[in-house]
Formats: structure tokens, sequence, C-alpha cells
């Protein structure tokens, strides 16, 4: 099999790259849905002898029209790029997405990506994909296109589970909630972010529970609580509990903060990547520093027990590394 290739643009589509069979799409989550969509690429392109490659955008289309970056995202660039790879495809190519780019002609979209620049077998979409100017790029024009270029094209529905579409807006609800069980049935892995570990305010290290704090982004919308989490540090995996939010404290911009079990090791400025396991609780204010470390003892024998029993998801929670 070939090394796993991650593209930042289309202007030199390596040699064995092109001829690919591709699926289009924003792919926020890499959720079931579209795994479905991922599933289908990668036999259409084993059947034509070809490599398999998602075509993807950053930031999130919806962001680059709005006042300022709203949406609670679940993967992004370098979080789909470990999807991709873990799923077994042979390539991810994220275009910059900026409005600039919103206003190539879906024409044009269809003869400078897919047909100069690809060479594309196939193409493989959701039934809601659109693109181009104005969102003109339709499913019914993609196939009219393919028709007149000479490629394949194919549209998936995404799955349904409840009468309802499994959907990366269904999943970031859930996450909102603390719903972290149905989140991660949804996306059919746990779900995962990574950070840089940043210096914080050093109290945990001070209630004997030092952590390894990691930035959020503004518009992180998880629910704030606690959490029994595991996470990867190079080829190391570590078992810990984890608290987003300080409602003692100063609750702007909270980090993320992972308590790593039996850990105690300088990592600030190396990158962690934190998987939700189980939600303990939501957030609290104790009466005291005393109560809160009473909590904190609480909290970590719950989550070595959740830890303890948890099990993956799918063989894609194996090979994201959180499993053994």
């Amino acid at each position: 099999m070939s090394q796993f290739q991650r593209l930042a643009d289309l202007d030199a589509v390596p040699a064995n790259l092109r001829g690919a069979y591709v699926a289009i799409g924003s792919f926020d989550g890499f959720h079931r849905g579209h795994q479905t969509v991922l599933g289908t690429l990668k036999a259409r392109a084993a059947e034509a002898g070809v490599p398999a490659v998602v075509l993807t955008f950053e930031p999130h289309p919806r962001d680059v029209f709005a006042p300022a970056p709203f949406m609670f995202r679940l993967t992004e660039g370098d979080e789909k790029a470990q999807l991709a790879e873990a799923l077994g495809l042979d390539a991810i190519a994220i275009l910059n997405f900026d409005r600039a780019f919103s206003q190539i002609e879906a024409e044009d979209f269809v003869s400078r990506f897919l047909v100069d620049a690809l060479a594309v077998t196939g193409v493989i979409v959701g039934s809601d994909f659109h693109f181009g100017r104005q969102r003109r790029g339709t499913p019914t024009f993609l196939k009219a296109s393919g028709d007149a270029h000479g490629f394949a094209v194919e549209t998936l529905d995404l799955m349904d589970e409840g009468d309802e579409v499994i959907s990366s807006s269904r999943i970031r609800a859930a996450l909102s909630e603390g719903a972290v069980s149905a989140a991660n049935r949804l996306l059919g892995y746990h779900w995962f972010f990574d950070g840089c570990v940043v210096k914080g305010d050093q109290r945990g290290r001070e209630l004997g529970y030092p952590t390894a704090n990691t930035v959020t982004h503004a518009n992180f919308q998880l629910a704030q609580g606690v959490y029994a989490v595991r996470a990867k540090l190079g080829d190391r995996l570590l078992d810990g509990v984890a608290a987003f939010g300080k409602p003692m404290f100063n609750n702007q911009r909270p980090p993320f903060e992972t308590h790593l079990f039996d850990f105690d090791e300088d990592i600030y400025g190396q990158t962690i990547s934190v998987a939700l396991i189980g939600h303990i609780r939501g957030q609290e204010v104790f009466n005291g520093l005393d109560q809160l470390i009473t909590a904190m003892d609480r909290d970590s024998r719950k989550a070595r027990d959740i830890l303890a029993a948890a099990e993956p998801l799918s063989e894609l929670d194996r090979k994201l590394g959180f499993f053994r």
C-alpha cells in the first residue's frame, strides 16, 4: 500500500494520484454517514485499480460567510487527515476555502480541479453536495459534467438512525449537551481533538491534580463538565480525567484541562490528542477547595472505572490509536 499523502492544493498533483476516484465534501466529523460515502469510494477505486482520494475544504464554508467563526467544528484539517489515513484512503486534499474560492464557477471547478489537476476516473458526493459560485454545482450538474468529460459520478444518501439523518449538526448538538455516548455512536468512533499543551494557572498542581491544558477555539461548544478521556502523546497512550470549564475561577474561554493518570512530565509545547470516552458530570461550584478536591478524587475513580470497561466502537477506533 502506498504511503498516505496530504495535499494543501492541487497545483502539482503527484503522478500516482492522477486518475483517482475522488469523494468531495466538507466531511466535518467523518461520521458514520460520511464513512458510507468513503467506503463506497474505496470500493470503486479498488474496482478501477486507482487511488482513493478525499477532497475537502478548510475553513468550513459556513465560517467564511459568517461575521466571525461560529461553527463548533468536529474535525479540522489535522483531524480529517488522521481519519482519512485510518480509513485506508490514499490521500486527502485540503483546499483553502475563502470568498475568492467561493466565486469559482461550477464549470471551472470541474475543469480546473477534477479534469485538469486530478484527471479523475470517478467522483462520489453526498446527495446534498453543492459547489461553485451561488452553489450552482448540484449533483445533477456534476453528473452531466461527468458525462461530458468522461468520468463517473455517484450520489449517495447519508445513513439514517432513529428517523434522523446521521449529521454533523446532530453530533454537535449531542456534544454541546454532554451526551458523549450518543455523539460517539453517531461518529462510529470516540470523538477526539488535537491541541498544543500550554501553561495554565498551575492551580491543578497545587490541588494534587496537575493538568495538561490545551487552548480551545472560541466556538468550542462542548458541554462544560468532567470527562473520562484517553490521550495520545506521540506513541504513548495515556488514560486520564479532564475538566472543561472553571465555574469557581475565571470561566472565560477556559482551557480543556486533562489530568493524566500516573504521569508527571513536562510536555509544554507538545501536541496531544484527546478522545472523550465518557461523561462523568456537569460542572459544579463547591464550598471551598476541600469539597473540590473530594469531588476530583471521586471523578478520578469514576474515570478509571469507565476507561477500564471501555471498548472500541469500530476498527476505526483502533486504527486511530486510542485502543490497543
